[in-house]
């Protein structure tokens, strides 16, 4: 499969991009992965997607190992470290930190308008569209962006939890210019209801990144409507 590989900086992070071509694509570019077994039933979009991540995350780790996968589909990192995977369209991004640091990532095409709508009721409630509405930016723009939020926030998350979570479990109450914050709305494992995290965005080209990174020094930040716009 024909790849090219690039950096970027986001939240003082190198992220690692791979941009492929799936059309290149044969079923022999998966020996590259020692798991390639796991994949034979998968289809070919699905194994595309996965190699250009595990290429992007191979790039990221010191070693360039490549992480396997988990029970729960999720990577499976070394020891120390932390990662997360993204893919959309015709590329895929890595970015990794020392554990047991929080961190992940997402990157979304921008929804078309009508269909930003049409799905919104999936993603946010009502006290979340007021949010979205006072931000300023196209609705479809900044629901792409709570989507992808949500999305980073789970992955994070999930190695700790141990739970999948739906886009109900956490609600936007900021939304500006670099970030914007999640509170939580249920408690889940070493997190209370109410827990808040910023996550750092990049508007690109037609879609959006989103990046939550958070160490354990952080601290258990909290949500009040005092605090929210």
């Amino acid at each position: 499969m024909h790849t090219a590989h690039s950096t970027f900086s986001l939240a003082g992070h190198t992220v690692h991009r791979i941009t492929f071509d799936p059309t290149t694509f044969s079923d022999a570019d998966l020996l590259w992965l020692p798991h390639y077994a796991l994949l034979a039933n998968a289809g070919r979009k699905r194994k595309a997607d996965h190699l250009a991540g595990r290429i992007a995350a191979a790039h990221a780790l010191p070693d360039h190992t490549v992480p396997g996968i988990g029970p729960g589909g999720e990577p499976l990192w070394p020891d120390g470290i932390s990662g997360s995977i993204t893919h959309s369209g015709t590329q895929a991004m890595a970015v990794v930190t020392q554990h047991p640091s929080l961190i992940g990532i997402d990157c979304e095409t921008i929804l078309p308008g009508n269909e930003a709508r049409e799905i919104k009721d999936g993603i946010i409630n009502a006290q979340e569209e007021i949010v979205l509405s006072r931000s300023g930016y196209p609705f479809a723009l900044a629901l792409t962006l709570v989507f992808s939020a949500k999305e980073s926030l789970f992955k994070a998350l999930f190695p700790q939890v141990k739970d999948f979570m739906g886009f109900e479990s956490a609600r936007v109450t900021t939304l500006d210019e670099e970030t914007l914050t999640l509170a939580l709305t249920r408690p889940l494992t070493g997190f209370d209801e109410g827990t808040a995290f910023t996550l750092h965005w990049l508007h690109n080209g037609e879609g959006v990144i989103t990046l939550l990174s958070r160490s354990p020094a952080a601290g258990p930040a909290r949500w009040s409507p005092q605090t929210s716009r």
